[in-house]
């Protein structure tokens, strides 16, 4: 996977796990399989569906449902801050 073409592109669950989404990688692809992924807007059940800087995935999580842009693709899981690099946050508030 060297070419330059792999380089802009990371599966999906891999991304949701390197921006700490869920706690493991395991579970990012649970979550995708199980449907709760959309990317920009298309329902997604393919853990290995790549994903790119400008994408939009809207994450239905336990009890909420989260919107991120995707901003960078990570190399590693890192810590908080690191992953929080990697995504604009997009979801609306929750109600009161």
């Amino acid at each position: 996977m060297s070419d330059a073409g792999s380089q802009d592109r990371l599966r999906i669950d891999k991304w949701l796990w390197h921006a700490r989404v869920v706690k493991t990688r395991s579970l990012a692809a649970k979550l995708v399989a199980d449907g709760h992924v959309r990317v920009n807007g298309t329902r997604t059940d393919a853990p290995a569906k790549t994903v790119k800087a400008g994408d939009v995935l809207t994450v239905a999580l336990e009890r909420t449902v989260r919107v991120y842009r995707v901003k960078a693709l990570g190399e590693r899981r890192g810590p908080a801050t690191e992953a929080q690099t990697l995504y604009e946050d997009l979801s609306p508030e929750p109600p009161r």
